[in-house]
């Protein structure tokens, strides 16, 4: 069965939106960043577990995974818990544009690894993309770095977070083809919420005594940024490749500025909304133009 591309695109659009309102729900969480961090992902988890144990099919699955796959599964895992940690903990330090699109820088570090691991050559199409959309970064995200105070610590923690999540694309790359969505992201986002959930504990961050409206915003990042967009990129890895998924991530940071400036009156300047204009065109470029995004894979087995 194959999928048709705009479909994916699609599907990657409503993934952009959902993951862009992540920053925003993490400051209204107002709690320690490592208790956001693995709220998020215990309820993510904790989301799925129903479906989980309602699919024989998915539960035959999870059986049935070898000792390599699970392996792969603990180091997604790993990166995806690695990610968060320092990713909200930015947050604490520079502002919300500064830090998306810093952790957005992370389609270089995959680009980078498939270059000198791979030896696999990409398109003049996608560089060019890849080019505008990291100038775009480097306009919004730049001024931090000459700024002085805690906001270059921020962004040293974004980026820290966007290498992570590079790792975590890339292994789910492999695993996606041989696992259905849910059969791979269910292992993976447990295995993070364990992750976090020690990190949590051992920087002294408690998981409980918070207020309602704590744990209303962490559920809500969990089903909207995780469960719906995760997943969406989780899923389209079955059918484009990483580099075309993550530089897709890249509208995050428009999302988020806009998302910053309605609910949290926080304004970007015009130098956010430039850089902002040349990410969009990056990302319309790559997903338009480029070889690899121009066709589909065909699906490996029968789950989804």
């Amino acid at each position: 069965m194959r999928i048709n591309a705009a479909t994916v695109f699609y599907a990657l659009g409503a993934g952009i939106v959902a993951i862009s309102f992540g920053s925003i729900i993490a400051r209204l969480a107002q709690a320690p960043a490592p208790t956001v961090a693995a709220l998020r992902m215990i309820f993510s988890s904790l989301i799925l577990l129903p479906f989980v144990l309602a699919s024989a099919r998915t539960r035959a699955e999870l059986a049935g995974v070898s000792r390599a796959d699970l392996r792969l599964l603990a180091l997604s895992g790993l990166f995806l818990a690695l990610h968060f940690y320092l990713w909200i903990s930015s947050l604490s330090f520079t502002g919300i544009t500064s830090s998306v699109v810093f952790v957005t820088t992370n389609p270089l570090w995959v680009a980078l690894y498939t270059i000198v691991f791979r030896k696999k050559r990409i398109s003049r199409v996608f560089w060019l993309g890849l080019g505008i959309s990291i100038l775009g970064g480097a306009i919004i995200g730049g001024r931090d770095a000459f700024a002085g105070g805690s906001r270059w610590q921020g962004d040293v923690l974004a980026l820290g977070g966007a290498v992570a999540i590079a790792g975590y694309f890339l292994v789910g790359s492999r695993l996606r083809g041989r696992l259905s969505l849910i059969a791979y992201v269910f292992p993976v986002y447990a295995c993070a919420a364990v992750i976090l959930s020690i990190a949590a504990t051992a920087s002294g961050a408690s998981l409980t005594g918070y207020g309602w409206e704590s744990y209303g915003a962490c559920f809500v990042m969990a089903l909207l940024c995780q469960i719906l967009g995760h997943s969406i990129f989780n899923w389209a890895l079955k059918y484009l490749e990483a580099t075309v998924v993550t530089i897709a991530a890249l509208g995050e940071p428009v999302g988020a500025s806009i998302l910053a400036l309605v609910i949290l009156r926080e304004r970007a300047v015009p130098a956010e909304i430039v850089g902002g204009a040349a990410i969009l065109a990056g990302i319309v470029l790559v997903l338009r133009f480029s070889p690899e995004a121009s066709e589909t894979k065909e699906r490996r087995g029968s789950g989804s």
